[in-house]
């Protein structure tokens, strides 16, 4: 019984996203930085998504003489998604649109790290609204997972 119960932890752990206590999810990509921001950007348009910027921070860091590790920040959203969380509470908009950050960190691992929309909630004391930051959630999550996976 307790190894059934230690194997399924340990694949309900490794399958989840990480959440760091700051509000932001990481997950882990199986791709390098470039090829996982293709990939979001690419999941990001056939969900209808539109691409505000993409900002390769590592590019302009050694444009200023400064060596970066691979780091890139993908700005998106859908009015159709953000308005009506901002209905619930406007301040939220200096949270929107979305963005996404694809780094490696010191031990060659990549990493997409988005903002939970259940901080955005507590963040914004967001009454209600269940239904719209339930959504924002499985979407972010499910197109998060589908660019890191091979």
């Amino acid at each position: 019984m307790q190894k059934r119960y230690m194997a399924a932890m340990f694949a309900l752990l490794t399958a989840m996203p990480l959440m760091a206590a700051d509000g932001v999810i990481d997950v882990q990509s199986a791709f390098n930085v470039e090829e996982t921001a293709n990939r979001l950007e690419s999941l990001l348009h056939e969900k209808g998504m539109t691409i505000f910027a993409r900002i390769n921070h590592s590019e302009g860091a050694a444009n200023a003489g400064i060596a970066l590790r691979p780091t890139e920040l993908i700005i998106f959203g859908n009015p159709k998604v953000g308005s009506p969380l901002m209905q619930c509470q406007q301040s939220v908009a200096i949270d929107l649109p979305q963005k996404a950050l694809i780094r490696e960190d010191s031990e060659s691992h990549v990493w997409i790290s988005y903002n939970d929309p259940g901080y955005l909630q507590k963040r914004h004391d967001i009454p209600g609204c269940v239904e719209v930051l339930s959504k924002i959630e499985k979407a972010l999550a499910g197109i998060t997972q589908a660019a890191a996976t091979r």
